[in-house]
């Protein structure tokens, strides 16, 4: 097969693995955000105390995860067929793909946030911030590094799972792959996906990495919530000069 051949077969498939891999993470993302972080909310002790809550999402958290990809996206087959449409196509491929990756990049949220120094958090609340302002102030811009690397930990799953959701008619690389470099015995062209997808990877990972400790840095260098260390410190001039009157 030559370069031109294998090109006309790669290119439309990289845009669908794009395609695919590109809308689930902005879902999973979406989805699994806000359920790591009540996980940390509803624990014991935590700001929004629930522990029967805690204890049912943490189960269907941990059920979903341990399901391998590929019994997921079959046992999905009706549901995907109720929202799509259609059970086969890249559009189909979104639903297990995204429902695959929420509770993974929840648990992941989950450890971020469990990161973040509990001073801050009694800081805002002796203030008066409620649980909203601590979300928004607190827990999501001190773990940010930490959820960027999660992000990027999530993108490279899902371009995984899209290989294998190519397996059974969603397209992509990962259907070229198995038609023609496995059934087809075209090596040359096994040899070039895996390239791509090596090159591809490693460029995700890069860029995440990269962006995460651009972060850090930038949050070691100006301290942890300069805004709150700067009304801590007015409290007590406020103190003195009412003493003073």
């Amino acid at each position: 097969m030559t370069w031109s051949e294998m090109w006309s077969l790669l290119e439309p498939e990289c845009w669908n693995t794009a395609y695919m891999v590109g809308w689930s993470t902005l879902i999973a993302i979406a989805g699994g955000l806000p359920l790591g972080i009540l996980l940390v909310l509803s624990e014991r002790g935590g700001l929004l105390q629930n522990v029967v809550v805690n204890k049912v999402l943490g189960q269907v958290v941990n059920i979903t995860r341990s399901m391998p990809f590929i019994i997921l996206m079959v046992a999905l087959t009706s549901f995907t067929r109720w929202v799509t449409g259609t059970s086969i196509g890249r559009d189909a491929a979104i639903v297990p793909l995204a429902i695959g990756a929420i509770p993974f990049f929840a648990r992941l949220v989950e450890t971020a946030v469990r990161e973040v120094d509990g001073g801050l958090v009694e800081a805002v609340q002796s203030m008066g911030g409620n649980t909203l302002t601590i979300v928004r102030k607190v827990l999501v811009p001190e773990a940010l590094p930490s959820l960027i690397a999660s992000a990027t930990t999530t993108l490279v799953a899902l371009i995984g799972y899209s290989a294998m959701a190519g397996t059974v008619g969603a397209g992509g690389l990962g259907d070229l792959a198995v038609r023609y470099g496995y059934q087809r015995f075209e090596t040359g062209l096994m040899w070039v996906i895996v390239a791509i997808l090596a090159v591809v990877i490693s460029l995700i990972q890069f860029a995440g990495d990269f962006a995460a400790r651009a972060l850090h840095h930038r949050g070691t260098r100006s301290g942890p919530a300069p805004r709150l260390r700067l009304l801590k410190a007015k409290e007590p001039a406020a103190a003195d000069v009412t003493e003073v009157a």
